[in-house]
Formats: structure tokens, C-alpha cells, sequence
């Protein structure tokens, strides 16, 4: 990485629609790729849309109404040619893409962050490990497989979901494993100027301890699309109107350009890993600034699996079992 053209996209979802609001992402892609950007993150659970219903329909209606089965139906499996169209559009227009989605895995949804590199590979998938309050009616716990950046053809980055980053633990996993440019997901076009405040703290002190960039994006709800969910749920404006923050972070935790509070747009800039190397040689987490030996974090990274053969560990030699396998971090 030396420097980076990157955009913090907000965006509003095709309501109600996986293929509609997946082609709006394609044509975003194509379109930054014009303006010559490298690396793009979209908001969290844009496709096919952020469950609003959850915050405002009580544990019963939720289970009583249709509104969950809606979103399941238009959810994104993976790989599936909603990811297929997404990979191919990277790959034509040679953007490295963080997206979030609702993926199904079965029966269960779950708050999926995928990223996508410049050739189109899918080299993330990871799921957020805990959803917040109301969000654990609608999503599954994802496991500790993707807590690690991951290495793209402009950078090593890495991603957390919204309430992630009120886990310290969590956000130091990102910071232990050298990323370089963090893309951070949240819903967006709720809980007023408060939640939009907090989005800001959280993203900014993270640039800050991180020492990397921080592409942050959120989404937006047009009038009509509140005036729909508004009819859908029976709930009224407020708690899905404003909470947006757009932007990007430099590693000093400075605000590089206009962040956007509403409407749609892209915020850019040229992300100069020079200004990494100079946050760093002051606060190194990873480094010069950690203590190992007083101070390290523990992780398991094994992949969640429903089912153990035990026949088939005992049939290949190993003698471990199903032990699991734990990752110690300075």
C-alpha cells in the first residue's frame, strides 16, 4: 500500500429487493471505478436491506408478522449469483469492495460482511459475532473465523459491523492482525443525531489506536421508503430517520473530506500510507506501544461446526479429537 484512492459509499437499498439492490452496488462499482477508486466500503446489511423492522416491532409481532420471512426470502446465500454479480463487477471494474449483507445459511440469517478483491475472488466472508439487542431475533452469532484482516491487491484490511466496535477486544484482534485500512459498517437513517455522534466516536478512536485508515459507511433511507416501512410495521418516523455518518478517517483521526449525513453521495480520498507510518512511531498497539508480557489477547479462530465426527478424527491418526486451537495475540 502506498497510496490509495478509497470511498466510504452511502447508500439507500432497493427496499425490499435482494437482485434490485445488488444492481445499484454493481453500477456504484462500475462508477467509482470511472473516478479511478481502488477501494470502496458499502453499508452494513445494505443487501438487501437492515431489518428497521426490529427496532420498532415488539418479540411477538415480530414473530406473529411477515416481515422476518420477507427478509428471508430476499436474503443473499453464498456464493449464490447475487455474490457471483458482485465478484464480477470487482473483477471488470478492478475495486477491491466491502459490502455487507444479510446471508443465509439454512434457516438462520446472519450479519455478513464480504469482501470482495480487484480480480473479484470473495477472500472474506465473516459474520458479526454478536447482534445487538433487538438484533438477536433476526441474526445468528457468527464465530471467531474471521476476526483477522486479510490481505488485497491494495491493501490489508479489515471489518467489523456497527457494535463491534464498542468491543474492545474485537477492534484489537483487527489492530494485532496489521491492518491497514479498516472498513466499518453500520445500518444508518436511525436513532437520530445521537446514534450519528456515536458512530463518529467509535470510528475515529479506533483510526487513532488503530493507527490505520478507517472507511466507515452508512445507509439512507429515502422519504418514501420510511413512508413504506412506517405502513409495514405500523411505527412512526423517528426512530428511522437521521443516525448517518459517512466518512473517512485518517490514521491520526482526522476527517479526510465532508462526511454526509444524509442523502445518498461517496466520500473520497487518497488514503497516503505515510501518515501510517507516522501515527505509528508514535502509538504502536501492535508494537513498541504493546506489553506483551503484561497484556495479550486470546482468540479462537476455529470455524463453528454444528457436527463432530469423532469416527473420522480417530480414522485419520489424530489424536486431538475435536480440540479446539486458540491464537494467542500480543
Amino acid at each position: 500500500m502506498r497510496v490509495v484512492k478509497a470511498s466510504a459509499v452511502q447508500l439507500s437499498p432497493v427496499l425490499y429487493s435482494r437482485d434490485g439492490t445488488v444492481e445499484k452496488i454493481v453500477q456504484k462499482i462500475h462508477e467509482l471505478a470511472r473516478q479511478g477508486v481502488h477501494f470502496a466500503t458499502f453499508p452494513e446489511t445494505v443487501v438487501p436491506y437492515y431489518p428497521y423492522f426490529s427496532i420498532v416491532q415488539s418479540g411477538y409481532q415480530i414473530l406473529a408478522g411477515g416481515e422476518f420471512l420477507k427478509l428471508l426470502e430476499q436474503s443473499v446465500t453464498v456464493p449464490s449469483p447475487a455474490t457471483e454479480a458482485i465478484g464480477e463487477a470487482c473483477r471488470h471494474a478492478g475495486v477491491v469492495a466491502s459490502i455487507g449483507v444479510n446471508e443465509r445459511d439454512g434457516g438462520t440469517l446472519y450479519n455478513t460482511q464480504l469482501l470482495f478483491d480487484s480480480d473479484g475472488t470473495l477472500i472474506q466472508r465473516r459474520r458479526k459475532i454478536t447482534p445487538t439487542h433487538y438484533e438477536r431475533m433476526i441474526w445468528g452469532q457468527g464465530d471467531g473465523s474471521g476476526l483477522r484482516a486479510v490481505d488485497s491487491k491494495v491493501a490489508r484490511i479489515g471489518q467489523l459491523a456497527c457494535f463491534e466496535h464498542y468491543n474492545p477486544l474485537a477492534r484489537y484482534a483487527m489492530m494485532a492482525d496489521g491492518e491497514q485500512i479498516h472498513s466499518a459498517m453500520y445500518p444508518g437513517s436511525m436513532f437520530g443525531d445521537t446514534f450519528a455522534q456515536n458512530v463518529e466516536l467509535n470510528v475515529r478512536q479506533h483510526a487513532l489506536e488503530s493507527g490505520c485508515f478507517v472507511v466507515c459507511a452508512t445507509a439512507w433511507l429515502d422519504p418514501d421508503q420510511q413512508a413504506q416501512i412506517m405502513k409495514d410495521t405500523g411505527c412512526e418516523i423517528g426512530p428511522i430517520s437521521g443516525g448517518c455518518f459517512t466518512a473517512i478517517i485518517a490514521p491520526n483521526g482526522s476527517i479526510l473530506g465532508e462526511p454526509i449525513r444524509s442523502g445518498e453521495g461517496e466520500v473520497t480520498a487518497d488514503l497516503d500510507s505515510t501518515l501510517i507510518d507516522k501515527r505509528k512511531h508514535v502509538v504502536d498497539s501492535r508494537g513498541h506501544y504493546s506489553r506483551p508480557e503484561l497484556l495479550s489477547l486470546l482468540i479462537d479462530r476455529t470455524p463453528t461446526a454444528q457436527v463432530h465426527d469423532r469416527a473420522a478424527h480417530h480414522n485419520s491418526g489424530d489424536a486431538r479429537g475435536s480440540e479446539h486451537f486458540f491464537t494467542e495475540v500480543a
